[in-house]
């Protein structure tokens, strides 16, 4: 008997397991394998009053904020490094107080990740001690209150068990509704293969209660049988899988396309302004409805531009600024 396939296109698997209020984590790093297709998705159908975690974050969080899909967010770093260094729709809604917030360090938000995929309800780090963080960042037990997917705390300092004398910091894990992840290959039962570096995706994967995952190739069960020790992540993590090529875009995606600079400079521009971002949003989003709409407007002679030469893992000679 042949497993059922968990194949269905984005505006599916957005419709059917994203709802307002979820708490999202997203895959990949900055601007590396980061799920455009899936978050420009859930900005077409407006989803709403988000809980976003961030770890290290780039522009496609900075699109949710900007499209106000985003209500309260866990970050330790957002940021289109070497274009925007702090993403300008986050910090004009900081700034202006209308998204709630609180910041970890990076190790910290990773390592509560691996907890929260290990079912663990917090994890002791040392990382933090000694630090400001929670003195001049973050939202108050009071505020907490108000959110119900939200921990009582931001960390708990107490004396190590084992240790007497010494402290450690309990961090709380993450209540994962959704994670959206991108990776090069997955097969219709949901395996995945992530080549490169995998980041915090197996953790989020694992640690949510549903997983939407796209890829850039969909291939046959026979495949992912033949090489097994390729196969990264388990389809009993996924409950769907959305081909998507170039699903990434305008992040690299390792192995098959660099990053777009020209798209990330344009990006830093538009974003400046809530009335030019929300342009953006109507060219790039709204007015195209699907990926494949998309790519058509990026066009193909640029995507292929960015394709990485084999041997190299980039496109020698792109033009980064």
């Amino acid at each position: 008997m042949k497993p059922q396939t968990k194949v269905m296109t984005a505006e599916e698997a957005v419709s059917r397991f994203v709802q307002d209020g979820d708490c999202l984590a997203l895959g990949g790093f900055v601007t590396n394998r980061r799920p455009y297709a899936l978050v420009r998705e859930i900005i077409r159908q407006r989803k709403k009053r988000l809980y976003l975690e961030g770890g290290p974050s780039g522009g496609d969080m900075d699109m949710l904020i900007g499209a106000g899909c985003v209500e309260v967010m866990m970050v330790s770093y957002i940021a289109n490094s070497g274009y925007t260094m702090v993403c300008r729709r986050f910090r004009e809604a900081v700034e202006a107080g209308t998204l709630l917030f609180d910041d970890y360090s990076l190790d910290v938000q990773t390592i509560a990740y691996h907890g929260a995929a290990l079912g663990l309800s917090y994890v002791p780090v040392k990382n933090m001690l000694g630090s400001d963080l929670v003195e001049k960042w973050g939202m108050s037990e009071e505020v907490r209150r108000r959110y119900p997917k939200l921990p009582a705390k931001k960390f708990v300092v107490q004396e190590d068990p084992f240790h007497p004398g010494e402290q450690v910091c309990c961090v709380p894990t993450p209540q994962i509704d959704v994670a959206c992840i991108h990776v090069q290959e997955a097969g219709p039962d949901g395996t995945c293969r992530i080549e490169g570096a995998q980041f915090q995706d197996l953790d989020i994967a694992m640690a949510a209660k549903h997983t939407i995952v796209s890829c850039e190739r969909l291939v046959p069960e026979e495949e992912l049988r033949r090489n097994p020790e390729r196969n990264t992540l388990t389809g009993l993590c996924v409950d769907a899988v959305v081909p998507a090529v170039y699903g990434a875009h305008p992040s690299q995606c390792f192995g098959c396309y660099d990053y777009d600079s020209a798209f990330y400079l344009n990006y830093d521009k538009v974003s400046r302004t809530q009335e030019d971002f929300d342009g953006f949003i109507r060219e790039y989003v709204d007015g195209c409805p699907t990926h494949g709409e998309y790519l058509d407007k990026i066009g193909a002679d640029h995507l292929l531009s960015l394709a990485v030469v084999p041997g190299y893992g980039y496109r020698p000679g792109l033009k980064r600024r």
